[in-house]
């Protein structure tokens, strides 16, 4: 006897084009508010619709800065100033942590910031992304001042070269993206303190460049990779000098400016890490200052000192960068900002 199983057959169907409008759908609504070219749909929760509306552009890139401890008329300080993301220094907050001067500031982390080093020491100060500076932080590496520092990467940071009190050095030491700092790392590079040092390119790679050794001012630098090693002297472009300052701006370049032999001329870094020559000076030219980028692309210069009489009272100024990389002419006398040098700087915020 013979077995049978049924067959389902598939029946074609004529496909059917719909030309309703997206506001068909009972939860969209572009009838109310007609769409404008480049907008959105967003979503508004009291009415449980879709509406058009515009794109919001978040703020890249850290936004805040803060300058910190330093020598005023005073002696040592710890005071922190900080700056706004339209470039506005505030007056002067309490000082947290040990005072010191001659000492270096990066970001870390992507929104934070950390002060190391000084004369000397190698306590360093954590800085919450509000702004706030932490105590003091056991020391790791060896105590030494006049180290640069950088972040580099998308969020670590790494304190260079230095002077001990009777050696000058070339070591390095890296901080991790939670601000622990490691042990000192083997030089690479020519020996020399008081070098710039900023953060450039897309990839997050940084430059350490100028500064003092045994052969006083020179000019060569050193390009960081994004994973923190140290490249060998590159030779060296612009005027030689020590006890500058340096920032990114423009989102992938840096600058370096300011210095001894005491002068205002700039030198900007293209995002694959070449020096150019001089720019012409703008603002008072004097050294031992610090620089920070802000407002998500641009920089600061701020403070130091120009006579050696004036070492110990420093000034009042600062100096705005664009972030195509023009220096502003001086901005002085911030209200409740106490005269400074030898501070540190670094961005830290990515809110505005």
């Amino acid at each position: 006897m013979a077995t049978y199983k049924s067959i389902r057959y598939i029946v074609p169907v004529e496909a059917v084009e719909h030309t309703d409008s997206i506001n068909a759908l009972n939860d969209v609504d572009t009838n109310t508010t007609a769409p404008t070219d480049g907008q959105i749909l967003k979503w508004n929760n009291t009415n449980s619709k879709w509406y058009p509306g515009d794109v919001e552009e978040s703020a890249s890139g850290t936004q805040k800065a803060i300058f910190g401890f330093g020598r005023n008329a005073s002696g040592r300080t710890n005071i922190t100033n900080l700056v706004s993301s339209s470039g506005v220094v505030a007056s002067d907050t309490t000082g947290v942590g040990t005072a010191r001067y001659s000492l270096a500031a990066a970001s870390y982390g992507g929104d934070k910031a950390i002060f190391g080093f000084g004369l000397t020491t190698n306590i360093t100060n954590l800085v919450s992304n509000i702004g706030v500076v932490a105590t003091d932080s056991t020391g790791v590496g060896t105590a030494r001042y006049a180290v640069g520092a950088t972040g580099y990467g998308d969020d670590k940071a790494i304190f260079g070269f230095g002077y001990t009190n009777s050696t000058y050095q070339n070591m390095t030491n890296l901080v991790s993206s939670s601000g622990v700092v490691s042990s000192d790392t083997t030089g690479v590079g020519s020996v020399r303190y008081n070098p710039g040092a900023a953060r450039f390119g897309s990839t997050g790679q940084a430059i350490f460049a100028f500064g003092a050794g045994s052969s006083y001012n020179f000019n060569a630098s050193n390009l960081v990779s994004n994973v923190g090693v140290v490249g060998s002297d590159v030779t060296g472009v612009g005027t030689y000098r020590t006890n500058l300052a340096s920032a990114e701006y423009g989102g992938d370049k840096a600058i370096f400016g300011y210095g001894d032999p005491r002068t205002s001329i700039t030198n900007l870094v293209s995002n694959t890490g070449v020096v150019a020559s001089d720019t012409t000076g703008v603002g008072t030219a004097r050294q031992r200052l610090a620089a920070a980028g802000y407002g998500g692309d641009k920089a600061i210069f701020g403070f130091g000192f120009a006579e050696i009489d004036y070492m110990y009272n420093g000034y009042n100024m600062t100096n705005l960068v664009s972030n195509t990389g023009v220096v502003a002419s001086d901005t002085t006398n911030a209200s409740g900002v106490t005269n400074k040098s030898q501070c540190a700087a670094a961005s830290f915020s990515l809110t505005a």
